[in-house]
């Protein structure tokens, strides 16, 4: 799936370029500075955080946009059956307005589209309740990569190539 649109044209999720890096790396430090991290720990996550020209290049980068206003963007790390959710961020104005659900969705039809078979994410704990909305489940944790010390919730989710998305309601029901 390279590029989808909603009903009025307006929100569209299309392949990052390499000239996108700079504008990602931006989305991506707002996004994680809105959960009150200071600056010591931003700092420390800067290099982890930062999306260049090489890593779109190697790794299936989306961006999610109104009228060429990056809100938000996933990258993946596809290795045989397994898919890394490297990086998911929405704009902190965006929060809250389904296109994180839409986002998910197309990272689902994505890796599955690469024949992965599942998907795993050492996430933000604060970012862990979207994740398990998105039928994730926790089985463990993980060390940070940017903070000694540090452990993250791990989270997968089993998904079946061409088997469409498996998202959860907020009461829990399973939505296609």
């Amino acid at each position: 799936m390279t590029d989808a649109r909603d009903s009025v044209g307006a929100i569209r999720i299309r392949r990052a370029q390499l000239a996108d890096a700079a504008v990602l790396t931006s989305l991506t430090l707002t996004s994680k500075a809105v959960w009150g991290y200071d600056a010591g720990f931003m700092a420390a996550c800067r290099a982890e955080l930062t999306i260049t020209p090489q890593s779109i290049l190697r790794q299936p980068t989306h961006v999610i946009e109104r009228h060429g206003q990056s809100l938000g963007f996933y990258q993946l790390r596809i290795g045989g059956a397994a898919a890394e959710v490297a990086q998911f961020f929405i704009a902190p104005a965006m929060l809250r307005r389904g296109l994180g659900r839409r986002l998910w969705a197309h990272l689902e039809s994505t890796a599955q589209g690469a024949g992965a078979a599942r998907l795993e994410v050492d996430s933000d704990p604060h970012a862990e309740g979207f994740y398990l909305a998105m039928g994730m489940r926790r089985v463990g944790e993980a060390p940070s990569g940017s903070i000694a010390g540090r452990m993250l919730p791990r989270l997968v989710k089993e998904i079946v190539p061409g088997a469409g998305t498996h998202i959860r309601s907020p009461s829990g029901q399973p939505r296609r």
